[in-house]
Formats: C-alpha cells, sequence, structure tokens
C-alpha cells in the first residue's frame, strides 16, 4: 500500500474498509502462528513486572532521561506502564497527556486520580475536531486510517520530552477485549467449523463494516467475502481453544497490521523515542505462554488478570471498575458536528469512484440519512481516509497540509 509504486491493491482496500487492517504489509512485531500458543508456562507476576521494568530500561539507555510523557488514559495498561516508569525513574520528570474528546464521554477524571497517586503533572489535551489533522497523519503514515489519537498525543508529547510512553498491546496480549470474548462464545457451539468461528469473529466486530457492506465497493474491487474470510480462517482452523484462537486473530489483526505500524511511523514523523513495554518481544513470549484462564476470567467477564493483580499489589485497583477504558471519541457526535459535510465535501466527487473502486450509490444513499447508525458513521470516515490517502499517494492532488474544517 506505502511502496513507491503509485497503485492500488484490491485486497488493501477490501481488507483495510471491512477489517480496518491491511494484511499485505509488512508488520513491525512478529506474526504469531498457532502453535506459538501451544507451549504454556507458569508466568508470575513477578516474571511480568521484571519484563516490564527491563523494556523500560532497554527503551531509554544507561542514562535516567530528565523528562517522559506518557500516554495516560485512565485505563489499566497506561497505569501499569506508570507505575514502573515511577519504579525505574525516579528522579525523572514525568508529564502525563490525557485526551478528551469533544462531546465524548470524558474520561479524564480518573486519570487525574491515578496522575496524582504518583504526584506526576496531567496535561488535557482537547481535541474539538478530530478530524482536523487527518490529512497530515496520513501523510506521515501513509496509511489510510482514521484512528489517528496517536497524532495529536504525540505532538503535544514532543513539545515536553523526546520519549514518550505508553500501555499498547495490553488488550491484545493480556485478555482486554472482554465485550467480543462473551459475544464470540455465545454464537459458536463446541463443533463449530473453522468458517463459523470466523464468522462469528466477524460479528464480533460489527463496527468494522455494515449490513451492505459488498455495496460499498465499485467493479474494480471485485469484492467477495471469502476474500475476508480467508483473512481469519487460518486463525480459526487449528487445535487450539476458541478464546485462544480469538487472542491469535485479535493479535494478527489491527495490532499488527494498523495499531502498532501506524502508531510507529506517526511517533517517528515527531522524532520521538517510544517506551512501549507491553509489546516487547519478552511480553509477547509470556502472553502466549499463559493459559487464556490467566488473562481472562469468563465467569465474572474480566479480563487482564495478570496486570489488575500488579494494580492490587500496589493499592492500585480501587481507581478501576470492570468497564474498559481508553481514548474514544463519540463518532456519531463528530460526524453530525463535522464529519458529515467533510465527507459529503470530498466523498461526493470521490476519485475513488471515479476510478472504479468505490459504488457512487452507496455513498449517495447513506450520506445524507438522518439518523445515521455508528457503523455507517464510522465506515464513511474510513471512505474519507481511503480518498484521502489515494488523492495525496496515487492521483498525487491532495495538499498534505489541508486542515478539515466545515
Amino acid at each position: 500500500m506505502e511502496n513507491s509504486d503509485p497503485t492500488l491493491d484490491a485486497l488493501s482496500l477490501k481488507s483495510t474498509l471491512t477489517l480496518r487492517y491491511d494484511s499485505t504489509q509488512k508488520p513491525i512485531l512478529q506474526k504469531l502462528k498457532w502453535d506459538d500458543f501451544t507451549q504454556k508456562s507458569q508466568i508470575s507476576t513477578t516474571i511480568i513486572e521484571n519484563s516490564i521494568k527491563k523494556s523500560i530500561l532497554n527503551s531509554v539507555g544507561n542514562s535516567e532521561p530528565e523528562k517522559i510523557s506518557i500516554s495516560l488514559s485512565g485505563g489499566i495498561d497506561s497505569s501499569v506502564v506508570l507505575l514502573f516508569l515511577k519504579h525505574v525513574f525516579t528522579n525523572s520528570k514525568i508529564k502525563a497527556i490525557t485526551v478528551k474528546f469533544s462531546d465524548s464521554v470524558d474520561e479524564t477524571s480518573r486519570a487525574k486520580d491515578i496522575a496524582n497517586n504518583f504526584d506526576v503533572e496531567q496535561e488535557i489535551l482537547f481535541i474539538e475536531n478530530y478530524l482536523e489533522k487527518l490529512p497530515q497523519a496520513i501523510n506521515v503514515s501513509k496509511l489510510p486510517f482514521w484512528d489517528i489519537h496517536w497524532y495529536y498525543v504525540a505532538e503535544k508529547a514532543k513539545k515536553y520530552s523526546n520519549y514518550l510512553a505508553s500501555g499498547d498491546g495490553g488488550d491484545e496480549l493480556l485478555g482486554g477485549y472482554v465485550f467480543r470474548y462473551s459475544k464470540f462464545l455465545s454464537l459458536i457451539r463446541p463443533n463449530s467449523t473453522p468458517m463459523e468461528k470466523a464468522q462469528a469473529y466477524i460479528q464480533c466486530h460489527e463496527r468494522d463494516h455494515v449490513p451492505d457492506q459488498e455495496s460499498i465497493f465499485g467493479s474494480k474491487s471485485d469484492f467477495s467475502w471469502s476474500d475476508i474470510y480467508n483473512i481469519l480462517l487460518p486463525y480459526f482452523d487449528n487445535s487450539l481453544a476458541p478464546l485462544e484462537q480469538v487472542f491469535l486473530a485479535d493479535y494478527n489483526g489491527k495490532l499488527l497490521y494498523n495499531f502498532s505500524i501506524l502508531n510507529t511511523k506517526i511517533i517517528n514523523s515527531f522524532g520521538i523515542k517510544p517506551i512501549i513495554p507491553l509489546l516487547s518481544n519478552e511480553m509477547i513470549s509470556h502472553s502466549i505462554h499463559m493459559n487464556a484462564e490467566e488473562k481472562y476470567d469468563k465467569s465474572q467477564n474480566i479480563g487482564k488478570l495478570p496486570l489488575r493483580k500488579i494494580l492490587e499489589k500496589n493499592d492500585m485497583l480501587k481507581f478501576f471498575d470492570d468497564q474498559k477504558l481508553g481514548f474514544s471519541v463519540n463518532t456519531i457526535n463528530l460526524w453530525n458536528n463535522y464529519g458529515h459535510e467533510i465527507c459529503k465535501h470530498y466523498l461526493s466527487d470521490s476519485r475513488l469512484v471515479k476510478d472504479g473502486w468505490l459504488d457512487k450509490n452507496w455513498i449517495l444513499k447513506h450520506i445524507d440519512r438522518k439518523d445515521l447508525d455508528v457503523r455507517y458513521v464510522n465506515k464513511f470516515l474510513g471512505l474519507l481516509s481511503f480518498e484521502i490517502w489515494y488523492r495525496m499517494f496515487v492521483t498525487g492532488e491532495f495538499n498534505p497540509k489541508t486542515s478539515l474544517k466545515n
């Protein structure tokens, strides 16, 4: 997708707009195979703690930094990383950056309590129009993704420090997507085929596609659901337990081909050194050797059990309930305030439509619908990102310095 040849691969388009990742890319992290999960061993919280500390030290080097920024969402993962940043670097000044999106759930209060608990400075980054700097983010990442909060965080962090820490990877490695696990297990049977499990997995990611998904694409794309299932089937056609198959698919999905690549490219563009201890090779190895029950409590529908134990040991579990938090923009409100007008401006005269990749009738059918469902809103944001990427890197007609303002 991002090579020097200004062309578009059909599978890249179809998978990005259906799964929100492009499996044809070259990943930064190691890709996992199903048999990587078969060798189990006892992984204690002490082993995990030591691994996190070691990774933090390796990310920085020999000298203790004067200043470090951390992306603090108020969730379990980033809080654990902050805990060990304070343990490892006792003299560094740490600034916690917390994002507050306009007209979205305000998650800054818990982050403030956690920052105060560690006596670190918190800076709240308010984002009014989430889409405003989408072209700049696409320009530096060279990827057509709209989930770009990391661009805003890195831009803010660079003003304070050359280091940016985060809790990325905790959900995929240690069982954080509990709202999907329970649904997946309810959709399958003991004798479900690999195809049935792949289809159930798709149903658990319903915000990534729409009911009339096949109608989005033009003749040049040649969309088929079989192309999508062929990407997922290897993760479910093996002898792993169903939940471990989900862990395998989650890791080899958005984490491998979206989040890790996108975030790394953005961080590098600002000249920042990342500190991501939950995604070290050692932590990845620990996670795949743990039993599913060590990560996820099915009866209580609670995940990331090892990190919860670490927080409990440090008297921090009191800050958390069972709800998953993190940076999240309310895309319905974003659509109503900015997204609809911006998408209509660029997609009504879409180059992807003119060149046969997208279907104009689908856009016209849905773009002015009242009370548009969140799935369609998310899909339009995906189309907008791909349209900008296409005009920027394929047709060469889009100025990357453009700000998206209505």
